[in-house]
């Protein structure tokens, strides 16, 4: 289950990578990919929701630091959120 989870996720940064700039359609479609690889590895539906309005909200709002590319500042900010949730 984790190893498939982990397989999604790195599918769905691999879009990620390369682009200079995330449009809002960008975060949408990588949230959607997200909200899907969790819900398939049966994570409850309101922690999913919580979750991807969470790193939404942060994608979106967030200023890129200079030492990251914007699919980097995504990767972080789903990496933290994932060890808000699960504590």
């Amino acid at each position: 289950m984790f190893e498939t989870l982990s397989d999604r996720l790195t599918a769905t940064f691999k879009n990620l990578r390369g682009k200079g700039r995330l449009s809002d359609a960008d975060i949408d479609a990588t949230a959607r990919e997200i909200r899907v690889a969790l819900l398939e590895a049966d994570v409850a539906l309101p922690v999913v929701r919580q979750f991807i309005s969470a790193v939404k909200e942060r994608a979106r709002g967030a200023e890129v630091h200079q030492a990251l590319n914007p699919a980097q500042q995504v990767i972080k900010i789903v990496n933290e959120e994932l060890i808000r949730i699960l504590g």
